[in-house]
């Protein structure tokens, strides 16, 4: 199964890694970015010129999926929205022709799909997940240090997406093997 029931499911799997995600705006909608730092010190951001906190939010979520596809994650995320999108609603909305209950498109339609097929290949590899949701907006770094990261790196994606600065940074960890 690729959600796990708890995030100590998970951690007690000596390959697993913890993500924390975010996305930022600087107008809703408007210049967007994304962020994830994982406990290993990996990391990576970028923008979008023209955006959503909803997608910032979900660019997150899917680049920490494919940039450690291999390992079991936990993610923290402090968007509801998200995580029922990475979770819970994808695979109805999937049945139903990606519309939903009033039988429209789906909202971030795209990016939807991308992550319910990056949760689909976890399943099939069998490198669980679990989602985990923190509180928005901390500043005290030990409360959850790895989302307050996050955080700060997607407002300054955001930031520099609003100067016309779209590109993305990566920093590789310890353990992660990704590539910056």
């Amino acid at each position: 199964m690729t959600l796990a029931r708890t995030h100590t499911d998970v951690l007690e799997l000596g390959s697993a890694i913890v993500v924390g995600t975010d996305g930022s705006c600087v107008t809703n909608p408007g210049p967007t970015g994304w962020a994830y730092v994982a406990d290993d010190g990996a990391s990576a951001c970028g923008g979008l010129l023209q955006g959503t906190n909803n997608i910032g939010e979900l660019l997150a979520v899917e680049n920490a999926l494919r940039d450690f596809a291999d390992r079991p994650l936990v993610i923290q995320a402090d968007s509801s929205y998200t995580i029922g999108c990475s979770t819970t609603w994808a695979s109805g909305w999937a049945r139903n022709g990606w519309r939903n209950s009033k039988k429209e498109i789906v909202a971030n339609v795209e990016i939807v799909q991308a992550i319910y097929a990056l949760m689909q290949a976890r399943r099939d590899s069998g490198a669980p997940v679990f989602f985990q949701k923190v509180k928005a907006h901390l500043t005290d770094l030990t409360v959850w240090p790895l989302n307050v990261a996050a955080d700060a790196l997607a407002g300054q994606a955001s930031a520099r997406a609003a100067r016309g600065d779209v590109s993305e940074v990566r920093t590789t960890g310890l353990l992660s093997g990704t590539n910056g």
